[in-house]
């Protein structure tokens, strides 16, 4: 099973927890029950394998950094989301924003441009054109503004030399 699967995994977690107003530990043993998991092997490819440590680990990871962090991760999405009130983006959007913020915040091996990019891409399959746009527009805006400020930071460390 590759990263990316077990980023299609995470997300889907994610979005059922948000759904289902569940904590990380009970989604994943409802999800990754043999039954259950067993049942979508016929909706979808991603399904046929089953993770294995390492991945259970990243996707339990991710899970509890949406978590225990989603005040400030929503935070971030609601100051770039220009025009639209989180309530007001559909389940599937805010998790894939979700995913994608804590990615770039909080997971040190995933450079910011493969987490929109993978962000980007799960838009397209499990929302609309238009969502994969307003999410890469959402995450190009934050990251443009990071680097903004990071370079007036360095400018004025530079100044005070």
């Amino acid at each position: 099973m590759t990263r990316m699967t077990a980023r299609q995994l995470a997300f889907q977690l994610l979005f059922s927890m948000t759904e289902n107003r569940l904590d990380p530990e009970d989604a994943i043993a409802l999800f990754f029950s043999e039954d259950h998991y067993d049942s979508l092997k016929e909706e979808d490819l991603i399904f046929q394998e089953y993770p294995d440590d390492h991945q259970l680990q990243y996707i339990r990871n991710i899970l509890d950094l949406v978590c225990g962090n989603q005040p400030a991760i929503d935070e971030i999405i609601r100051k770039y989301a220009k025009g639209w009130k989180l309530e007001r983006l559909s389940n599937t959007s805010v998790s894939i924003l979700r995913f994608a913020v804590c990615e770039i915040l909080y997971v040190d091996d995933v450079p910011a441009a493969v987490a929109v990019n993978e962000a980007v891409d799960l838009a397209k399959r499990y929302e609309s054109p238009q969502a994969a746009s307003f999410i890469n527009g959402v995450l190009g805006s934050w990251l443009r503004a990071e680097n903004e400020a990071e370079h007036q930071e360095a400018d004025l460390s530079a100044d005070c030399t």
